[in-house]
């Protein structure tokens, strides 16, 4: 393979993890259409919503390990076959619960399949020996491809859904085609992991992850995951709920446009977290959760007063809030992981930051006792916690590294000392 094709191998992988993307929120939209047309209840649809987190957690964890020892494209071929599998199980599924909870698990498992080994495998081939990318450019790469998959695959879907027919079916027809095309692509791409790199024994002991357990992740990642999702949930799932009375027919077109318009916001915030990073000292976990908690308190205001203009303000502020963490702590992580256990410790990261996409299936049990205006009003108060811990976690860190480097400075300076003694 000559140096350019080398250069740009990364987009033989992409179109596979821009399907993964698409296969798990391709659902979203699709709501007010499951409780209209399938006669479920908003806390079913929401439970399906959320589903995906039980398929994806694993896929995550179990995905990495097995990249680890047997490379990443075996690994995206797996995922790429749920993720497909998934959308036919969903076709067939309007009238059976059961059916669609499984073509949401394994929809989950695509995703879980992306976001562990499609970022590490993106972000492999944008480093050398295929390039010589600058650091934070796989991370921005990766979570930019997969947020253009959650944000196309929810337009075209809602899309099609609204005005296409087959509601319940043409969907999920495009994307399974669309994953055909793309296993082209996957199969010519070159396997970044090469064999020495790769872990020995059973891959399952392959699942500890020691970089799970560094001080950093700890007290900075762990307190600001559940967050990325979290708000994008908000934004594009509860805010559609709230206003959804003064919609009539055009429920399902105005939740398309709010879950693009969330995570468009959030690719081009993803795009400005080096500069933010560059302007805030390294601070850029800090800006996203200041965001969400303003972005949280908007909601909660859009759901006193279910006004569908105000929703708009919310997912644009959520949105940005989302691309800002999404990529600040993804950068933050692969700082300190080791090539070994850089796919084991982004799929735990991006396990933690699902957990909050369960969120608005606990506000919509919830909403019959507590008004979404008084549960997200509690949500902004645990948020503004959670950023006071980050901002803390993050000021401990700059401390010790100050005081590694002042360490380091002394040794240099005593070794120097001693050299003319020891000629």
């Amino acid at each position: 393979m000559s140096a350019r094709r080398r250069r740009f191998s990364w987009l033989l992988t992409a179109p596979s993890v821009f399907l993964l993307a698409w296969g798990g929120n391709h659902f979203t939209p699709l709501l007010h259409m499951y409780e209209s047309l399938g006669g479920y209840a908003p806390w079913q649809a929401n439970l399906l919503l959320g589903m995906y987190v039980f398929g994806l957690i694993p896929g995550l964890l179990l995905a990495a390990a097995f990249s680890d020892q047997h490379g990443r494209k075996p690994a995206a071929l797996i995922g790429l076959g749920a993720s497909a599998l998934g959308s036919v199980l969903l076709g067939a599924g309007l009238h059976s619960f059961a059916l669609l909870c499984a073509g949401r698990v394994l929809a989950g498992v695509g995703v879980g399949v992306a976001m562990s080994v499609g970022s590490s495998w993106i972000k492999e081939l944008s480093s050398a020996p295929f390039a010589d990318a600058p650091g934070s450019l796989g991370a921005r790469r990766s979570t930019m491809t997969l947020t253009l998959g959650f944000a196309v695959g929810a337009g075209v879907t809602g899309s099609l859904a609204q005005w296409g027919p087959w509601p319940d079916v043409l969907p999920y027809g495009v994307h399974l085609v669309l994953c055909l095309i793309a296993l082209v692509g996957l199969l010519l791409a070159p396997e970044s992991l090469p064999r020495q790199s790769r872990a020995t024994g059973p891959w399952i002991k392959d699942l500890a992850v020691p970089a799970a357990g560094h001080r950093t992740f700890l007290r900075v990642v762990v307190p600001a995951a559940p967050w990325v999702f979290a708000a994008a949930g908000v934004a594009y799932a509860v805010v559609p709920t709230v206003v959804e009375d003064s919609l009539g027919e055009n429920a399902t077109v105005y939740a398309t446009v709010l879950t693009v318009v969330t995570l468009g916001v959030g690719v081009v915030a993803q795009g400005l977290v080096p500069l933010i990073d560059r302007v805030t000292r390294g601070r850029g976990l800090v800006v996203g959760l200041g965001g969400m908690t303003a972005g949280m308190i908007l909601a909660a205001v859009t759901a006193e007063l279910r006004n569908p203009g105000m929703a708009f303000a919310v997912a644009a502020v959520l949105g940005a809030s989302y691309g800002v963490c999404i990529v600040s702590g993804l950068i933050i992580v692969q700082s300190f992981a080791t090539p070994r256990d850089l796919a084991g410790i982004t799929g735990v990261y991006y396990s933690l930051t699902y957990v909050g996409f369960l969120l608005p299936t606990l506000l919509a049990l919830l909403a019959p006792r507590t008004p979404y205006a008084v549960s997200l009003a509690v949500v902004a108060g645990v948020c503004l916690v959670s950023l006071v811990l980050v901002w803390t976690g993050l000021a401990s860190r700059r401390r010790a590294v100050d005081v590694e480097r002042d360490q380091a400075d002394v040794s240099r300076a005593e070794s120097d000392d001693s050299a003319p003694a020891l000629r």
